[in-house]
């Protein structure tokens, strides 16, 4: 009865209640973001991470400006139901050079997190230039323009210069070779080894079956390799994470 008569205090007195409000803030707040100070211990190293290739990282910037990400999560919580459904969860590491990273809960579609082989880059085609012919009940818009839509690669290296200003260790070498990597990863017929030796893993198609890289090109290249790029057959949890 003590206890709640001392709360009684704090109840009529505005100034003492906004001072311990903030009081109680300010402490959440220093135990949520003090550990992002040492956010590289707190993130384990996951073989098979790797900085996105340019056609990749430009296909994610056209993902995020078409607002793909407002209905669809990339992020794979560790439930049955989730895992049964989408696949392994998701993993910190997985996103360390996403910036800004997409992971999220509203699920208007499904997450796709784990999307990238699931599909043929043909399913993927008709799938933007007519979701319902794929899947009927979708209620998502048609992205057909985005085949007739040239990908400008011209600032392609400051892309990247960027992205390693924020972090990303993206290479000299890397950033000088971005304009060719970005073309030869939508040409096959292309001197492409370098571009995988740089990327590996990294998916060589004419992802549209068009001459040419279009921005499809370049959204399919991304949808392709979420979720890819860590082998779970071996992937062995650290417990201590």
């Amino acid at each position: 009865m003590a206890i709640l008569d001392k709360h009684a205090i704090l109840e009529k007195s505005p100034t003492l209640l906004l001072v311990s409000s903030l009081l109680v803030v300010t402490v959440g707040g220093i135990v949520e973001i003090a550990p992002l100070f040492w956010l590289e211990n707190t993130i384990e190293d996951v073989e098979g991470v790797r900085p996105y290739s340019p056609l990749e990282l430009a296909g994610r910037d056209i993902y995020i400006r078409e607002g793909c990400y407002v209905c669809h999560s990339q992020m794979i919580r560790p439930m049955r139901d989730e895992v049964e459904r989408y696949g392994h969860y998701s993993l910190a590491a997985e996103s360390k050079y996403d910036h800004p990273f997409q992971w999220g809960s509203k699920r208007t579609g499904p997450d796709l997190a784990r999307v990238g082989g699931r599909y043929s880059d043909a399913w993927h085609v008709d799938h933007l230039m007519d979701p319902q012919s794929v899947v009927p009940e979708s209620i998502m818009p048609k992205y057909a323009f985005l085949a007739d839509t040239a990908l400008e690669g011209e600032q392609i290296e400051a892309l990247l210069a960027t992205h390693r200003f924020v972090g990303v260790p993206y290479t000299d070498e890397q950033i000088a070779a971005a304009g060719a990597d970005l073309k030869d990863q939508a040409d096959p017929d292309s001197d492409w080894d370098d571009l995988v030796e740089r990327y590996p893993g990294a998916v060589v198609s004419n992802f549209d079956g068009q001459p040419g890289v279009s921005e499809m090109d370049a959204l399919i290249a991304y949808l392709q390799i979420m979720g890819t790029m860590v082998d779970f057959d071996t992937f062995t949890p650290d417990p201590s994470r």
